[in-house]
């Protein structure tokens, strides 16, 4: 009887520090993915600035592509308000997939824009800029997207998963 009352408390203690250990996992990894869309945030946010600057100068020199210009407008501003929701919540699928969605949105706005034949000497260094800008938020959103496939990995894993699911951790969003 004895034998078998401590083989059950052993069992009950190695199951506690493996939830234990799982939970803080989970925890961590979770808190990585906002640390990682920090970087992204900021991105996002000077890549607006520069956009803003483009499209001052832009405006008294494309006057025939106003609909264009205000296409770039609306997406610019569907970038920031889906990153201001982002930033609350950077693991929420929800949030993620609006900011990627409207980030395609401002990507062919600005395909659309003859930009470089505008610009020519007036603003030399804006394209330059952007194309660092945009290097660089590719770089963070990949660092981004590597910490939620690490987290994601994790949910998913057996066992993990159901103490994931009993404690409400939910798989995130990719960039």
């Amino acid at each position: 009887m004895m034998t078998s009352h401590i083989a059950f408390w052993a069992f009950a203690a190695v199951l506690l520090f493996w939830a234990v250990g799982a939970h803080n996992r989970l925890v961590r990894l979770r808190s990585a993915i906002v640390r990682r869309f920090a970087p992204v945030d900021e991105q996002f946010a000077l890549r607006h600035a520069l956009l803003e600057q483009q499209l001052e100068a832009l405006a008294p020199v494309l006057t025939n592509a106003g609909p264009r210009l205000d296409a770039l407008r609306a997406a610019c501003v569907q970038v920031d308000t889906a990153r201001a929701h982002a930033k609350q919540r950077p693991g929420a699928v929800g949030a993620i997939t609006s900011l990627r969605l409207a980030e395609d949105i401002l990507g062919e706005a600005r395909a659309r824009l003859p930009v470089a034949a505008a610009l020519g000497a007036s603003v030399p260094d804006l394209g330059a800029q952007l194309a660092t800008s945009d290097a660089a938020l590719s770089f963070a959103r990949r660092q981004f997207n590597e910490a939620v496939a690490e987290y994601n990995l994790a949910v998913q894993q057996f066992p993990t998963w159901l103490l994931a699911r009993l404690l409400g951790f939910r798989a995130a969003g990719t960039l």
